[in-house]
């Protein structure tokens, strides 16, 4: 996906949308669909549509949701895997644009710098920076919406390890992957227990001389089917447009039974996960030490492996698990505080990611620098104190696009409401400044616990909460009023559609 024409001219939008990744494109899709005359555009950083899935390549990279809950529920997955790689992710969002003829609306290589509203105007003027010349643009537009995520995609996470200099082999982090690196036969040591390091593994292994998980502490692994055999048989004998409706609903029933027995009876979900993993396992494996956490059930994302295929490589000899802590880099490998020394050709440092608040874009409000640890989260998408603005961040228990299409549901809702009334610009008002406030996200893994400091915050009470709860947000997102009482409206005379701002285009 290339960038648009650049003899196209036209800066002033009825909604500008900040990021061509699953948000960004969910959020257009829900625009041309319900609101069919709002002109709006999409600002993309990059030189291609994905974001997550377009930044990331390493070997293995897939998704850890299903794909019928984490695709869009307008469009369904029709791939019969449904733990998918990444490349079928990238091919089910360029079919989206294809489809929704979305590409004339993506202007990429623009990365956005700032964004400052008018409420004089009821306008945000946004700056943007394009790649290759360094040269700024503004654009304008009635509403912001940001589906920016929240990973840094400059740098990923990677703590100071002693010696490292002193390595002679080769240094990766998987978000800065080389498309070169040839791990043929070679010594892997994969730093981590996460997500990203449980899929390393198994997709190295079998390319690899042999691969070495080692891990300060363990973390949940479940293994799941990496085809749905009920939505395989339903697609054939329904098709997809009906069976897709059916095993949406299927999966986030039991994705959300998994997390409420989770929450509900910690002790007997982490006896039956861990069992899981000795099922997999040879008889004589240490799984207290490797694969017994010291957390409870998703007090941390829980780790998916389709088909098993992490113990399957452990189980093999391919792969190995050490748990220990990093005293030092050597010439030849890493050692260990217990003293032992494991060799190494390759170090891949599947040490996290960094979370980037709303893409690190300034935000002004008449004149205002807006400090993000201020705000406070209306109905998790919205902030205290900015004026038509909105954004998509989804769930951590949970499909992110699920979060996504909800919140674009409500967008679009909130649109016509201030068509239908005459307002030009909603903003939420925190009325109780006494409220306690929380951490948007609650999840205790490091890369949040980090991070967290610099977003906004949640509320305690009403609209302000942020939930990871999907039915409610069902309740409160698809089937609640728009009208609040936090939510504040006028009507300024100079703040009209773009449609009728003809001057601007």
């Amino acid at each position: 996906m290339r960038s648009t024409p650049a003899e196209t001219v036209t800066t002033h939008f009825d909604v500008l949308i900040i990021g061509a990744g699953i948000s960004g494109l969910g959020a257009a899709c829900h625009l041309k669909m319900r609101r069919p005359g709002t002109s709006f555009a999409i600002l993309e950083g990059r030189d291609s549509i994905g974001g997550t899935w377009n930044l990331f390549r390493y070997p293995g990279i897939r998704s850890d949701s299903d794909m019928p809950s984490f695709g869009f529920g307008f469009k369904p997955w029709t791939h019969r895997k449904a733990i998918a790689d990444g490349h079928a992710i990238m091919d089910y969002l360029e079919q989206t644009v294809a489809e929704r003829d979305l590409a004339e609306n993506i202007h990429f290589g623009c990365r956005v710098l700032g964004a400052e509203f008018s409420s004089t105007e009821g306008l945000w003027t946004v700056t943007a920076q394009r790649s290759g010349t360094g040269e700024t643009t503004e654009f304008t537009a009635r509403f912001l919406f940001a589906g920016t995520g929240y990973y840094d995609y400059e740098s990923g996470f990677t703590p100071e390890f002693a010696g490292v200099e002193d390595f002679g082999g080769t240094l990766v982090h998987p978000q800065h992957w080389p498309e070169d690196l040839d791990y043929t036969g070679k010594r892997v040591v994969v730093i981590g227990s996460g997500a990203t390091a449980v899929t390393l593994i198994p997709s190295m292994a079998g390319e690899a001389g042999h691969v070495t998980m080692l891990q300060r502490s363990p973390s949940y692994v479940f293994s799941i089917p990496a085809e749905d055999a009920i939505a395989n048989t339903l697609n054939t004998v329904l098709g997809h447009e009906r069976a897709y409706r059916i095993v949406r609903r299927k999966n986030i029933m039991l994705n959300r039974g998994i997390f409420k027995a989770c929450m509900r009876a910690p002790k007997l979900m982490r006896t039956l996960l861990i069992a899981n993993v000795r099922r997999q396992l040879p008889r004589h494996f240490d799984v207290d030490t490797h694969f017994t956490p010291r957390y409870n059930p998703w007090e941390q994302r829980l780790c998916m492996v389709p088909n098993g295929d992490l113990f399957k490589a452990i189980s093999s000899g391919q792969a190995s698990v050490v748990t220990d802590r990093i005293e030092r880099f050597t010439e030849t490998g890493i050692r260990l505080e217990s003293g032992r020394e494991l060799a190494a050709d390759i170090v891949v440092t599947a040490t996290g990611l960094n979370m980037s608040a709303l893409g690190k874009i300034t935000i002004v409000v008449d004149g205002r620098p807006v400090h993000l640890p201020d705000t406070t989260v209306y109905k998790a998408m919205m902030l205290s104190g900015v004026p038509n603005f909105a954004f998509a961040m989804g769930y951590t228990n949970i499909s992110w696009t699920l979060k996504v299409d909800l919140v674009c549901e409500h967008f679009c809702r909130l649109l016509d409401h201030m068509d239908s009334q005459g307002h030009a610009i909603v903003e939420p008002v925190l009325d109780d400044p006494d409220m306690e406030r929380v951490p948007l996200l609650d999840l205790s893994s490091g890369y949040i616990q980090r991070g967290i400091a610099a977003f906004p915050q949640a509320g305690t009470s009403g609209p302000w909460t942020a939930e990871m709860s999907y039915e409610a947000d069902v309740e409160r997102l698809r089937a609640g009023p728009v009208e609040d009482p936090a939510l504040k409206f006028t009507s300024p005379r100079s703040s009209v559609l773009a449609g009728q701002r003809e001057g601007r285009r």
